[in-house]
């Protein structure tokens, strides 16, 4: 196989810093990049594409800190535009199940002149270990909106090995991959299932959007999160067919897709839900 020279835009993420993992290991050129990071990568200063996109043959594509917020459309346009002025050879981008913002990057992406795979994702298994919900989960109440949800909650390790093997594999081309769990799954179900694998109380409170919102408020989290959060949990997960369980996983890796009760217990294991929240009055 020959080896590539493969770009990550958002290179320490959840997915970004698995896909380089697994890219490194296969014997690719791998070129990280985020804001602190040499080359630096910002999403802001469309002059720092250049250097992230120079002698690159591919690159993976997540927006930060989501394809559904404003000026993502304009980003996506300009570093396409760049990728094929560049030479790169194909782009794979990382989009959300079920978003109208996602699916309208998704559409300049797949008009760019860039041979190009799309990877839908539902949301993530690692948001109760290395993303939102964490700290809910170490403090052992998570309260949150959207109970009669029934998500197919997808491993971060799933969807790098998806995206390891649709970037060098040009047979996925043209394609749209959809990326879930193997299971529907309600808040109360996960929030059960974890407290069993980790073997500590841990207690699921349904609350309204807006109590969720006036919460992340209190926590002095910037507006435009409180508003991505607010559209992720109405429209998305509000929406029966984000719902629905995908097996891209299974036709694309030849493997089922991990499931939550597995996850639980890996991450039981790795120690991360052992901390305690101390509060301070």
């Amino acid at each position: 196989m020959k080896s590539e020279n493969i770009l990550i835009i958002g290179g320490t993420g959840k997915t970004g810093r698995r896909v380089a993992e697994n890219l490194t290991q296969s014997g690719h050129n791998v070129r990280a990049v985020g804001r602190k990071t040499n080359p630096a990568f910002d999403w802001e200063n469309t002059e720092s594409y250049y250097e992230a996109l120079k002698d690159m043959d591919r690159a993976y594509i997540v927006y930060y800190p989501d394809l559904a917020v404003p000026g993502s459309r304009d980003a996506i346009k300009t570093l396409t535009e760049k990728a094929l002025e560049a030479g790169l050879k194909k782009v794979v981008l990382l989009s959300g199940k079920g978003e109208t913002e996602a699916e309208a990057c998704e559409d300049i992406v797949a008009n760019s002149g860039l041979n190009y795979t799309l990877v839908r994702a539902s949301w993530f298994n690692q948001n109760f270990s290395e993303g939102a919900f964490l700290d809910f989960v170490l403090d052992g109440v998570v309260a949150l909106p959207m109970p009669q949800a029934e998500i197919p909650f997808v491993d971060a390790d799933d969807i790098a090995d998806v995206v390891s093997k649709v970037i060098i594999d040009d047979s996925y081309n043209g394609q749209t991959i959809t990326v879930t769990g193997p299971q529907q799954r309600t808040f109360k179900q996960v929030v059960d299932i974890m407290a069993e694998a980790s073997d500590r109380p841990i207690q699921f409170v349904p609350i309204s959007i807006e109590e969720f919102k006036d919460g992340m408020r209190k926590a002095g989290l910037p507006d435009s999160y409180v508003w991505l959060f607010g559209y992720l949990f109405e429209e998305v997960l509000g929406n029966p067919d984000n719902q629905e369980v995908s097996y891209d996983v299974d036709k694309v890796l030849g493997r089922p897709a991990k499931d939550f009760e597995t996850y639980a217990k890996q991450t039981a294991a790795n120690g991360i839900w052992n901390v305690k929240i101390t509060h301070s009055n």
